[in-house]
């Protein structure tokens, strides 16, 4: 299992996949951060009107801002990632090396995603300092209780977001296509957006963290955010079993 982990990680680490997602969710979401701070600032009309509660130039603004950006974007940065780490073994053909190695598939399938969870913990650790750094930047000054549990927030709805995306390993191996399992990652963002329209709310998973830390926590129940924190670990178990299914011919 530890060569796998080793393996796996060293796929991630090296490939442009991995270092462009994780530059797209971290850098990418702080750049928007700070051009909608700039707009802001400048009294641009359209974008004040647009931004809602992230309007508010304080760290209640920023965070506001960050977490609808988080929403979005996170899910479909990590799906992608799962995407590549899953649907590349049979777009590449590496799948048939597979079956000759000595370890059982059902352990390469779990270090991928335990390689993926570690990924994930990192980027969202990094975006949420990333966040507290640009807001001290701007100059909003040390960061009170509330600001600090909104932070914690922001933290926990990457890691979410990360844990809703994991379905996306699921599709691929069923589908063995790295471009369905890219279109199911989309497919989770869409879920997402429509959901929170039609008003599933916290009973959506997709959506559910981001309710959540755009309310301050108040607009979903603990049970709602327990389900979305429980699809990943039941899709996880749903990958595993079915690379321990996996077959040539099919």
């Amino acid at each position: 299992m530890s060569a796998a982990l080793r393996v796996e990680a060293l796929k991630l680490t090296r490939s442009p996949v991995g270092v462009v997602a994780t530059l797209a969710i971290v850098v990418g979401i702080l750049a928007l951060l700070a051009g909608i701070t700039v707009g802001i600032a400048g009294g641009n009309p359209e974008l004040i009107a647009k931004a809602g509660p992230a309007a508010a130039l304080t760290w209640q603004g920023l965070l506001a801002g960050a977490a609808q950006i988080t929403a979005a974007a996170s899910i479909l940065g990590f799906g992608i990632v799962l995407a590549w780490m899953f649907g590349r073994e049979f777009v590449d053909g590496t799948i048939t090396g597979l079956f000759a190695l000595p370890i059982a598939r059902s352990r390469i399938a779990l270090a991928k995603l335990t390689v993926y969870a570690l990924w994930a913990a990192s980027v969202s650790i990094a975006l949420t300092l990333g966040v507290l750094a640009l807001g001290l930047l701007i100059g909003y000054g040390p960061p009170s209780p509330d600001t600090w549990a909104a932070l914690g927030r922001l933290g926990a709805l990457a890691m979410l977001s990360a844990s809703v995306a994991v379905p996306v390993a699921w599709l691929a191996t069923l589908t063995r296509s790295l471009l369905a399992a890219a279109g199911g990652a989309i497919g989770l963002v869409v879920a997402a957006e429509v959901g929170a329209l039609a008003g599933a709310g916290g009973w959506l998973p997709f959506t559910a963290p981001a309710l959540w830390a755009m309310s301050d926590g108040t607009a979903v129940a603990p049970a709602q955010l327990a389900v979305a924190a429980g699809v990943g670990p039941v899709c996880t178990m749903l990958v595993c079993v079915s690379w321990s299914r996996l077959q040539l011919d099919r």
